[in-house]
């Protein structure tokens, strides 16, 4: 156990309330800024007293909240970030012994918590409450941990349990921290479930494979006053709750995990509906769903869209709905799906539900309406499709592609709001054009390589790895060279738990090599991952604009400058061979805010092109439907059909 609190860039971003950026800056300006005493060199950490003397003397810090003092606190008794899960559930422990002494855990004898993180932890919770003090603490830990704590998104996670109503038994086989059954506890009056009687507490069942997060999710539970079992285990190959039926099941499951039991699971008896393929492990887990669901139980799965329609699946998908399991697809993006599904009753549906709509309130609305009209049909959202017409070659279950047209009086809405959108582009390009003219006289700036840049400390250049298990489904997003060519958001998706990728942030440059030049974006936001073929220039935004800089890697000059014959006879593009005009910082904040509009501008352009072949496409059908007239004449007769 170490006896100093650490804090990183980001912490010390929080105490002052400033960027992540800013922190870069005072580092290099100031040489009195404290070392790093461990970490790494892209994410060092620092000795927060020290942090907090250097803050209190340049007049950035007036006191350390209690509750970055609690979380530092409990950074500092675990040592390192590894154990912190641990040392998180000790802390829980602490809580729930002065919350509820007569259910608490017995405390683990081999590491108690010291007094000082003890007390620290005990003062929290008297100011903020037990569980919110739990909660906080929790929400930090989940930030150290990246990607590797990813969890179901909050409205996801409500949604799932506003659909699973009034059920009183819950099983989530997957549960990770807890999200789902906290959902479930808490409710979600916004998509108008209806309360749970309080005479009738709900019994909640979890497990995950990972057993140090479902510690974490019993403490959360716990102290939001559930009745709760959770149990550590792998759901699929040791099930901790045999011959348990629940009244729902809610299921966020590893997404494309390749090692889930295949071989030793062949001959399971839960594979009612078949054998899920080696490669489908959401399909076994739909069906262990199916296997703990009571009569009139529902199963609410969080699916990877290419779900629905890989080949690999469809016997099973076929026998899901000749048997009437799979009552609906719900479609909330191109990356999730929805599956509701039943265990079979005596009935046979003869329709599931497909719905393609990511609000909530329109999801719910849909399966309500389902339930009481077994012929819904909301022309563009939501349709109840026969069975029949879903059991063809493919059995592909994407909603969009059973939903009926939208009314025809909707087409001439919609063309009207893409003819003022395309308007309002339009009338936008004028202004977007870059105020800029020939030099008076021509000069030949001095330049210097981005190399050099590197070297003295004004920018970092980081590289992607040449390739990874990148998936169709859902995961963490990741800008793919296509997205940085074309500057659209990121299409691709890679699993969760892959630590190799590197995270962007709002500053970054990245860069791409298309067509013998370089495709230079500066991202606008934090959070995307960078994808393979690509490189990452991070500047001090003190010293060099990322818009300039951005702005001169387009040039010409630079890919020939920078490319480098190899061995075998080819050639490849290198970027810290590229050469950067040196300008000071305003003159290059004056170019940089040119290059900005010129990429807008582009961006302008490529939207004009998509919402013309919009427009024009609703033209065309707003004239067959006879919803649409041509200036000073009538819309002709609809075609007999």
């Amino acid at each position: 156990m170490q006896d100093e609190a650490t804090v990183s860039a980001a912490d010390i971003a929080r105490l002052a309330g400033v960027g992540r950026a800013a922190v870069s800056n005072w580092r290099r300006r100031h040489p009195d800024f404290p070392q790093p005493v461990g970490g790494t060199p892209i994410s060092p950490v620092f000795a927060l007293t020290e942090i907090e003397a250097w803050l209190r003397h340049q007049g950035k810090l007036h006191h350390l909240p209690l509750e970055e003092r609690a979380w530092q606190r409990l950074r500092a008794e675990a040592a390192d970030d590894l154990r912190l899960a641990e040392v998180l559930g000790d802390a829980g422990d602490l809580l729930l012994r002065r919350q509820a002494p007569e259910t608490a855990r017995t405390p683990r004898a081999d590491a108690p918590m010291s007094g000082e993180a003890a007390e620290v932890v005990t003062e929290l919770a008297a100011e903020r409450g037990a569980a919110e003090a739990f909660e906080f603490l929790f929400g930090r830990y989940r930030e150290t941990q990246g990607r590797r704590a990813a969890t179901t998104p909050a409205e996801i996670a409500s949604l799932m349990a506003a659909l699973a109503g009034e059920a009183r038994t819950i099983l989530d086989p997957a549960c990770g921290t807890g999200e789902l059954l906290l959902a479930a506890l808490d409710g979600d009056a916004d998509h108008g479930a209806a309360p749970v009687n309080g005479a009738e507490p709900r019994r909640l069942l979890g497990q995950d494979a990972a057993g140090e997060v479902t510690r974490l999710a019993a403490t959360r539970l716990a102290l939001h006053g559930a009745e709760a079992t959770i149990r550590a285990g792998d759901s699929l190959r040791r099930d901790a709750f045999p011959g348990a039926l629940a009244d729902a099941v809610l299921c966020d499951p590893p997404f494309h995990e390749r090692a889930w039991g295949h071989e030793e699971l062949t001959a399971d008896p839960r594979w009612e509906y078949g054998l899920p393929p080696r490669l489908e492990p959401e399909l076994a887990w739909v069906q262990h769903a199916l296997a703990h669901l009571a009569p009139e139980g529902l199963a609410v799965i969080l699916m990877p869209a290419v779900a629905a329609g890989r080949r690999s699946g469809r016997r099973i998908r076929a026998q899901l709905l000749r048997r009437s399991a799979l009552r609906a697809v719900i479609a909330l993006s191109a990356t999730h799906h929805l599956w509701l599904l039943r265990r079979p009753g005596g009935g046979t549906p003869a329709t599931a539900l497909m719905v393609d709509s990511a609000d909530p309130g329109t999801v719910v609305t849909a399966w309500r309406a389902y339930a009481g009209d077994p012929d819904h049909d909301e022309p563009g959202v939501s349709r109840a499709v026969p069975v029949i017409d879903l059991l063809d070659e493919e059995v592909d279950l994407t909603p969009a592609r059973h939903l009926s047209a939208a009314r025809p009086e909707r087409t001439a809405e919609r063309f009207g709001e893409t003819h003022d959108r395309l308007a309002a582009t339009l009338g936008r390009l004028g202004g977007l054009v870059p105020a800029v003219w020939p030099a008076a006289d021509r000069a030949d700036p001095r330049t210097v390589p981005v190399s050099e840049l590197d070297r003295i400390g004004y920018l970092t250049i980081h590289q992607a790895p040449l390739r990874g298990d990148t998936q169709d489904g859902g995961g963490e997003p990741l800008l793919t060279a296509e997205d940085v060519i074309e500057g659209r958001p990121p299409s691709g998706r890679v699993p969760p738990d892959d630590a190799r990728w590197i995270t962007t942030r709002a500053g970054d440059i990245v860069v791409a090599v298309a067509a013998r030049r370089f495709a230079a974006r500066v991202v606008e936001s934090d959070g995307a991952l960078l994808g393979p073929q690509l490189s990452l220039i991070r500047v001090d935004p003190e010293r060099l604009d990322p818009y300039f800089l951005a702005g001169v890697l387009r040039s010409s000059a630079n890919v020939r400058s920078s490319t480098v014959q190899s061995t075998g006879g080819t050639s490849r593009a290198d970027i810290r061979r590229a050469q950067v005009p040196r300008l000071p910082l305003a003159e290059q904040r004056r170019y940089g805010d040119a290059f900005r509009h010129m990429a807008e501008f582009e961006s302008a352009l490529r939207s004009t092109a998509v919402l013309g072949a919009e427009l024009a496409q609703l033209m065309a059908d707003g004239v067959a439907e006879g919803t649409l007239a041509a200036e000073g004449g009538q819309s002709p007769p609809p075609v007999d059909r």
